[in-house]
């Protein structure tokens, strides 16, 4: 049972608030030399030595740093007031071109931090003017700027990828229609919710001074060159012509193209952006070595046989531990990071959904979706603090709260449906 205490024990640290990487590895440590001494660490630095030469991770730096930089080039501005123009005469139509453009800022920038400050700033400001209800608003914000989780290129996929030993290829095209299933699931209830109530999501009045065609050739000039840029990441890989790591690298180039074209490079800026992404890696990396400990000492002290035979036991068998898991991965991200998740809960599930015969990449987009939700879910959510930080004084935290909750519960039905109907998305 020390496997199981000592994953409790992490836990409540975690709660506790202590630094997530540390805590992993502090645990092991103690742990481990308790069980078995300190040999059981004598494979360490090899684990380190493959984990610094995986050539999957490379990805997450170079797609964190293509992020970064479209970040600073004021993308998300000028798409939201595009896409606002061009749909603001429909009922809902600013919340919608919300959820349009925090696809595109998924497609292309996939920070999420990033996306739901910016429509955050932007977006907000507008909807309240036209007096949308502040929760549709909230809500429709922090989960457009979640987007960036389950549409590629997503990090969570390619951790996902190399925790599972699924080609990240494979993840990113499986991805793609769940993906666009949400997409058209926000939009459709926010059509509905502005029938229901008129009041809450008046249409804007267009500008006479205007032309409609001059505000459609806008929208186009601020959508183009980052689908065009998506399109060249994407299509790279799914054509077989490029690895994710290569195509990344190709993405950050790209940015910088963009960045040079929007007139935004400077050599402060590419600094910035770089630094940042130093940052954001380092963390990944450190929450890695410290959950590589964590796992091996969970394993050598027998808590993976514990786990295994529970699953195994479990009614309903491959659907009773499909139904389990996906139940524990929503509560502990009502608590705990997506990074935490996919370094030490996946790895103690993977063996067990193999064993039973599990298709891995349909398993693997089950848990990005439910992990996409834990950026929503109260009271840790991050999307929330991040709405919280830039909203004007009059929206509150019960606001924000009130808004999310329709849209969780859209993606919960969205998981479900690909739970229950993964041939009606190609997996299975």
């Amino acid at each position: 049972m020390i496997g199981i205490v000592m994953f409790f024990v992490a836990l409540f640290a975690l709660l506790l608030g202590f630094p997530v990487a540390f805590t992993f590895g502090g645990i092991a440590l103690i742990f481990g030399v308790w069980a078995e001494g300190l040999d059981m660490f004598a494979f360490m630095p090899y684990r380190i030595q493959s984990i610094m030469e995986n050539t999957v991770l490379m990805a997450v730096p170079l797609f964190v740093f293509m992020g970064l930089v479209l970040q600073k080039t004021r993308l998300a501005e000028q798409l939201l007031e595009s896409m606002g123009r061009l749909f603001g005469g429909v009922r809902g139509g600013i919340a919608i071109s919300t959820v349009l453009v925090g696809a595109l800022l998924a497609a292309s920038t996939g920070v999420v931090g990033a996306s739901v400050v910016a429509m955050g700033l932007i977006s907000l400001p507008v909807m309240l003017k036209y007096n949308y209800d502040k929760g549709l608003a909230c809500g429709t914000i922090c989960a457009s700027g979640t987007l960036g989780q389950i549409i590629p290129p997503s990090i969570v996929l390619i951790l996902l990828g190399d925790v599972l030993g699924v080609p990240v290829g494979d993840l990113f095209q499986a991805a793609l229609w769940p993906g666009f299933v949400l997409v058209g699931a926000y939009i459709l209830y926010i059509l509905i919710y502005a029938k229901l109530n008129p009041d809450a999501a008046q249409p804007i009045e267009r500008d006479a001074s205007v032309s409609r065609s001059k505000e459609v050739f806008d929208a186009l000039k601020a959508v183009v060159p980052p689908l065009a840029l998506i399109v060249v990441v994407l299509g790279s890989i799914f054509a077989g012509i490029a690895t994710p790591t290569e195509s990344a690298a190709l993405g950050g180039f790209g940015a910088i193209v963009l960045a040079v074209m929007y007139r935004a490079f400077s050599w402060n800026m590419l600094y910035q952006a770089a630094k940042e992404t130093v940052k954001v890696t380092a963390m990944v990396f450190a929450i890695l070595l410290g959950a590589t400990a964590f796992s091996m000492a969970f394993t050598y002290t027998g808590g993976d046989y514990l786990v295994e035979e529970w699953m195994m036991a479990l009614p309903g068998e491959k659907w009773g531990f499909l139904i389990i898991t996906m139940l524990v991965i929503l509560i502990l991200g009502f608590f705990i990071d997506f990074v935490e998740i996919c370094f030490i809960i996946v790895p103690i599930l993977a063996p067990v959904a193999e064993m039973m015969g599990i298709n891995m990449t349909w398993f693997a987009i089950l848990i990005a979706m439910n992990l996409q939700t834990s950026f929503l879910t109260p009271p840790f959510g991050f999307s929330l603090f991040y709405l919280k930080g830039v909203a004007p004084a009059g929206v509150t935290t019960r606001d924000i709260y009130r808004g999310v909750m329709p849209f969780i519960a859209i993606q919960i039905a969205v998981l479900a449906s690909i739970l229950v109907f993964p041939g009606f998305y190609g997996m299975g």
